[in-house]
């Protein structure tokens, strides 16, 4: 088992790629700690885990107490904290025209600064145990799209975080800092999203190769399975990277021969 007698705390664990990344751990001998908003589905997956692994805890992690709050959740339920995987996430378009003051302040406070307080609230847990940390990014933090402009700024704060702290917290603390950047995962909350934009109900059937050239998108579960290697002893030095989940080069990228003469008919 690749996580035994580990203890993991994972924000936004509830649903999507943090409720996968929980499954996972606990699957590979971990214990977790999960967070999320909404109560009930906290319930329900403490109760799928297994009480005895898992713990939950209902919060914003903006709330200034927040952070102090998840990591003594996890010591005062298992005794230690190995690792901590930011994975909660404020997903919402925004472009130049768009996008105000308190969105922006808010999509900052949830991807970028929680993100930073929860590892100063863990550090000291996590350097008796040289432990890891393990942000969840997206590959929207090496430019974005127009419409998501507040987004991928956020993201990108994560990243320059990581580079930061994954070399100086592992040099002064023993404590490993990496990221891995997502490309488009197939959440619960993607499909609904989707649905809410006025696709079909089943649009992920049919993604135009320019976006997938798989011929579908990342599921939750591909994503946790990447998690393991940052996660585990496996990982062992490696510290301050960043490694991006997609179907296709950020740079280079070849286009489908079609895609100039159907983008200028547009």
């Amino acid at each position: 088992m690749r996580l035994k007698d580990k203890v993991v705390l994972i924000t936004g664990g509830y649903t999507g790629i943090g409720k996968a990344i929980a499954k996972r751990c606990v699957q590979e001998g971990a214990k977790v700690v999960v967070n999320g908003l909404e109560e009930e589905i906290g319930l329900a997956l403490v109760k799928e885990l297994g009480a005895d692994t898992a713990a939950h805890i209902t919060t914003d992690i903006t709330e200034e107490v927040a952070p102090q709050l998840l990591v003594e959740k996890a010591i005062s339920k298992f005794g230690k904290l190995n690792a901590v995987v930011n994975n909660a996430a404020y997903i919402a378009s925004s472009n130049i025209t768009s996008t105000e003051v308190p969105f922006i302040k808010r999509m900052l406070a949830v991807n970028s600064i929680a993100p930073l307080m929860i590892i100063q609230a863990a550090l000291p847990h996590l350097s008796a145990v040289r432990g890891c940390v393990l942000n969840i990014g997206s590959i929207n933090a090496w430019g974005g799209e127009p419409d998501l402009l507040a987004y991928s700024m956020s993201k990108g704060a994560l990243m320059t975080m990581t580079r930061n702290l994954g070399d100086s917290l592992f040099r002064e603390n023993g404590v490993r800092v990496n990221q891995i950047n997502p490309g488009w995962v197939l959440t619960e909350k993607e499909i609904l999203n989707k649905k809410e934009q006025g696709m079909k109900a089943d649009w992920y059937k049919d993604i135009p190769d320019i976006f997938a050239p798989a011929q579908r998108i990342f599921t939750p579960e591909e994503i946790a399975a990447a998690c393991l290697y940052w996660l585990s002893d496996e990982c062992g030095p490696v510290s301050s990277q960043v490694m991006d989940l997609e179907q296709f080069p950020m740079i280079g990228r070849n286009l489908p021969k079609n895609w100039e003469g159907s983008h200028k008919k547009k």
